[in-house]
């Protein structure tokens, strides 16, 4: 599909589809009628029957009787593509090897689908759509009868993706356009493995050149000893791992753990001794405290022992350029398809969207392996013409960031860094041309900036583009599909004449009556678009605002999928989020750390961490809701074949499956794919698309010869349109798994309960980095989604309680942490009743535990001296500073007493009574420079509960203090407890109170506290309020005749 080919829109449901700019000249189509040898070049020629000659009778791999010949005699015997040996044709003479078979025609049984040594992943494909599957797209078109179609379906290796989809000319595309080329029966098409065109290169030399070379490839003709290469230790190097795993140091995991258990030993002690001494004149305020350390005993457990095993990791980018970027041949680095999903440009800034892009376009990888996918879920032409500024500056920005390897390549985030950007900087023109990109980049924002200024106020007729067609995403809710390839292989050249990568805008369809499922559903119409254009079987996602900040990304997450020990089985890599524009203090402990650098990696040396969204390399087949392969089967039990029931049976079984090398090969096939197969249910489970279903069958990738650019192009909106997941398992088993606001946490644990496994990868330098609100009620807000996603889930059938026990892969340390993700918002009622507490205690002079004697004064001090150490170790293993974990703590606090108190509110409401509540924010405009939005205070709903904790535990303290005060000395005792418990509260809570009153430039907010609280205790001395009067103890003054 060509770069310049214009704006594609249409719905499949109302059989629609108009190109907008379609007046461009377009390439002719590739001759693909003739059948040419792939190693000589010669004709394939035919059979003595007259047939077409076929010499492997798996893949139909195009070779020449001579070659055939050749490679039987004194080769391999081996076809090139799927490796199968070459049977005996008709009028072939016998070699060895052939005593075995059976002396019949073997193209008689060409399309024997029982064979067992043709169940390889890419000939299931081939067998069941030369099964004629229907596919339900209408009747045989018979106007185009009389047009060769080239089919669909390619075999194991299919041609590299390439992005560029020709076509030949108008009229050609228009009939073909009109009429459907994608009918009921899909025919099966040989075609050559990505490596081939190395013998397109050779067809000027001579024949026996090209067969010694191919026998040299084989390894049946070794090379002279001169021709040696003498680097031997490079050839090692690059057969090393591409990554390992480095454990914690023992000096340092072992103490923690040992305190954990030390830990936990005594907190049951604690609460025994809290169970076993109750308070009887404050009988409910002691067990209200009971049941809540009872909880939190629980909610540490869930966090804590998941972060049994943390590990660190380590990869090596040298050995895998030599192992898959071979000078002098072909790259061989998979191809990656980049998301970057966006809604609504008023609150996601296009020229944020934009600097992602560029960072994408610009990133250290074979620039024909790299497709970019904007996703714009909310069909605004600002971020349609944002997106085609952006692809024009990036033929000026991605060759200048390669030219001199400069980092992060986000233009924005580059010239606004504070650095010396002269540092290892040797070429003597990077200063001219630095200044000169600025002043383009500059140019380049302001015109972006004209067009939101534009897009403020909308037409009354609408939107128009320059030739005058109306806009098709008008209405944002009732719009066709739109497809347009801004940036490809024709047109997709930088200012110095390089290829550019592939960049596609997508906005899928959308009508009234139809579920669209909000991010999830755009991310499953992407990966359903991207499959049909390019392919890739790796997917990174983005959000809009989250730039590659390490150019070098994808290839450390090829470490581990490409790596062919371990690299099978991992679903996806996950990196960790970092964040620009945080206040030095990070008040609101919005880097999170902790989770990041602490839970991630105890998770990671379990079954993998947890998706998060955004930052995140996925195995395109785990998204498709296939099962990890499996290994060749180990025997259960060993015997003396003594025994006829036991031994002999397990022993049988295991030859069967798992003894020969044939065996362990097949049992590397994912099950699940046979068993579609056999059942037909493809339709069902990925949709009416026949291109779509083909290339989930491809491992490797790849795009499927199609019959004209046109039928992409019509299968892309397809399968963007919005009725296409409809009796299919889209959301439910594939892709972005619907149900939850948190679809990332939903769609992780689905692949680790198929027995997936995923990575944790944290490079030196951050491989992205975006923007985190940094304002109090922004921040509440975000946390309030996260918490109401979690209680989604944990409502839902997928809620890990109790999801995931039939198949058993799911580890149960893995399973703790999935737990944890769901249950924390329900630890907001605890915590709330347990901040209350002290101020409850203060006012009524009573107190949640009796008299503590000596004994007893120990369990508290062996708890809170463990809780201590295991924090410190904590810190020693993860590199956490103090400094994050306590804000982290603080944040626990005050999220859970407002964000998480309120998500647990909505989610009954809306599981329980289907009331779906939300919550509006206020602003208040802010005159701040740096930081400003940390000082902008805006009302919301949320600020109550944690507001109101403040004001009831300072009135305690107050009121506490001038009992003790007016009963002497020996009421301070007995207070010194309870106000240990209120300012415990104060102090996780004073962030918060910093939010609500302070801005750098005025007062400190330490000072009006003070002031307030001393000027409480003065007055409330003063008045003698009487409560505390009756209270008093000593002597009646009546009495005694003391003038006192």
């Amino acid at each position: 599909m060509e770069a310049s080919a214009g704006l594609v829109a249409g719905s499949h449901n109302r059989n629609e589809l108009v190109v907008i700019h379609g007046h461009e000249e377009h390439k002719p189509l590739k001759n693909l009628d003739g059948q040419v040898c792939e190693i000589c070049g010669d004709d394939v020629g035919l059979t003595v029957d007259g047939d077409l000659f076929v010499a492997c009778n798996e893949c139909g791999f195009p070779v020449c009787r001579p070659c055939y010949e050749y490679e039987r005699r004194e080769g391999s015997q081996l076809c090139p593509q799927c490796r199968t040996r070459y049977k005996r044709l008709k009028g072939s003479a016998r070699v060895e090897g052939d005593e075995d078979e059976e002396d019949v025609d073997d193209i008689e049984h060409e399309f024997k689908m029982e064979d067992e040594r043709n169940n390889t992943h890419n000939h299931i494909a081939e067998a069941m759509l030369h099964g004629k599957m229907s596919y339900g797209r209408g009747p045989e078109d018979d106007e185009n009868a009389h047009i060769h179609i080239p089919p669909v379906i390619a075999g194991a290796r299919s041609r590299p993706v390439s992005g560029e989809f020709p076509i030949s000319s108008h009229a050609h595309g228009d009939q073909l356009m009109r009429s459907s080329s994608l009918h009921k029966r899909v025919h099966p098409y040989p075609v050559s493995e990505p490596g081939s065109a190395r013998w397109d290169e050779k067809k000027e030399d001579g024949w026996k050149d090209r067969m010694d070379d191919w026998k040299m490839q084989q390894g049946n003709l070794g090379p002279e000893q001169d021709d040696i290469d003498p680097d031997m230790a490079m050839i090692d190097e690059a057969r090393q791992p591409l990554s390992r795993k480095v454990p914690i140091a023992s000096s340092k995991i072992n103490p923690y753990r040992m305190v954990i258990v030390a830990r936990l030993f005594v907190l049951s002690l604690f609460l025994r001794y809290r169970l076993t001494n109750p308070v009887h004149d404050a009988f409910g305020l002691w067990l209200t405290s009971v049941i809540c350390e009872i909880w939190f005993a629980f909610s540490w457990i869930l966090d804590q022992f998941p972060k049994w095993y943390p590990i660190d990791r380590e990869t090596y980018l040298d050995r895998l350029s030599l192992r898959y970027e071979k000078e002098g041949e072909p790259n061989q680095l998979s191809p990656v398809d980049l998301f970057v999903s966006t809604v609504d440009p008023m609150k996601e800034p296009p020229l944020v969207t934009a600097n992602t892009v560029l960072s994408i376009l610009a990133m250290d990888y074979p620039v024909d392996k790299i497709s970019c996918y904007i996703s714009d879920d909310g069909a605004s032409m600002l971020t349609f013409e944002a997106l085609s500024e952006t692809a024009e500056f990036a033929r000026k920005w991605v060759p200048f960031c390669k030219k001199f390897a400069i980092e992060p390549r986000a233009p924005e985030m580059y010239f606004a860094e504070k650095i010396d950007y002269l540092k290892d900087k040797v070429q003597p023109t990077f200063v001219k041309e630095r200044r000169a990109m600025k002043r383009e980049y500059e140019e380049f924002k302001v015109r972006v900036n004209a067009l939101v200024a534009k897009a403020m106020k909308v037409p009354p007729e609408g939107w128009i583009m320059q030739d005058g067609t109306p806009w098709p995403g008008n209405n944002t809710k009732d719009h066709p599909g739109m497809i347009q390839v801004f940036l490809g292989h024709s047109g997709g050249v930088d200012a110095e004449g390089n290829e550019l990568p592939r960049l596609v805008y997508v906005s899928r369809e959308k009508r009234p009556g139809f579920q669209h499922h909000k991010k999830a559903g755009a991310m499953n119409a992407l990966v359903r678009v991207s499959a049909v254009l390019t392919n890739a079987p790796f997917i990174l996602n983005l959000d809009c605002d989250h730039y590659i900040n390490n150019s070098k990304a994808a290839r450390e997450a090829m470490c581990f999928l490409m790596d062919p020990q371990t690299g099978k089985k991992v679903c996806y890599v996950q990196f960790p989020q970092r964040f620009d524009g945080i206040d030095t203090n990070d008040r609101y402990a919005n880097r999170n750390t902790v989770f990041f650098d602490i839970n991630m990696k105890g998770l990671d040396g379990i079954q993998g961490p947890v998706y998060v969204g955004t930052g995140c390399v996925f195995r395109r087949q785990a998204l498709y809701g296939y099962n990890p392969p499996k290994g060749p089967k180990r025997p259960k039990m060993v015997s003396c074949d003594c025994c006829p029931c036991f031994g002999r049976r397990k022993k049988q079984k295991y030859a069967k499956d798992g003894a020969t090398g044939d065996g362990a090969s097949l049992q590397e096939m994912d099950d699940d794919k046979e068993l579609l197969m056999s059942q037909m249910n493809f339709e069902k489970k990925f949709g009416q698309s026949a291109i779509f279903v083909t290339s989930t069958l491809m491992e490797q990738g790849g795009v499927p010869p199609s019959s004209s650019p046109a039928a992409l192009l019509k299968e892309a909106i397809h399968v963007i349109s919005c009725g296409y997941e409809d009796k299919t398992d889209w959301g439910l088993e594939l892709g972005w798994i619907y149900g939850s606001i948190t679809e990332d946490i939903l769609s992780g644990f689905k692949m680790h309960c198929r027995g997936w496994r995923s990575i944790y990868c944290m490079p030196k330098r951050p491989a992205f980095k975006g923007t985190a609100p940094i304002n109090l009620s922004d921040r509440l807000n975000q946390v309030l989604r996260w918490a109401l996603g979690s209680i989604e889930i944990f409502f839902s059938h997928h809620c890990p309680v109790w999801y995931g026990y039939k198949e058993g892969k799911l580890k149960w340390l893995e399973r703790f942490a999935y737990v944890n993700t769901t249950v924390y918002p329900f630890t907001s009622l605890p915590l709330l009743a347990y901040c209350s507490l002290p101020a409850i205690c203060l006012l009524t002079d009573k107190f949640i535990m009796p008299p503590i004697s000596t004994f007893a004064s120990l369990y508290f001090i062996a708890l809170f001296m463990s809780i201590f150490i295991t924090g410190i170790l904590e810190l020693r293993w993860s590199g956490v500073t103090m400094e994050e974990w306590w804000r982290n703590e603080q944040f626990w606090v005050i999220g859970g007493v407002s964000a998480h108190l309120f998500a647990v509110v909505q989610g009954l409401l809306k599981v329980l009574a289907g009331i779906d509540t939300n919550f509006t924010v206020t602003s208040k405009a802010t005159d701040d420079e740096d930081f400003g939005e940390l000082y902008t205070f805006k009302w919301t709903t949320l600020l109550i509960p944690p507001t109101t904790i403040l004001i009831i535990n300072l009135v305690g303290v107050v009121a506490g203090i001038s009992d003790a005060i007016n009963n002497g000395y020996e009421s301070w005792g007995p207070l010194f407890g309870k106000l240990f418990f209120a300012f415990w509260v104060i102090v996780h809570l004073y962030p918060f109170l910093k939010g609500l009153m302070g801005r750098q430039n005025r007062t400190p907010t330490i000072v009006v506290i003070w002031s307030i609280l001393l000027a409480s205790i003065f007055s409330l001395l003063w008045v003698r309020i009487d409560p505390f009067v009756l209270k008093t103890k000593g002597p009646a003054t009546k009495q005694c005749g003391i003038n006192c």
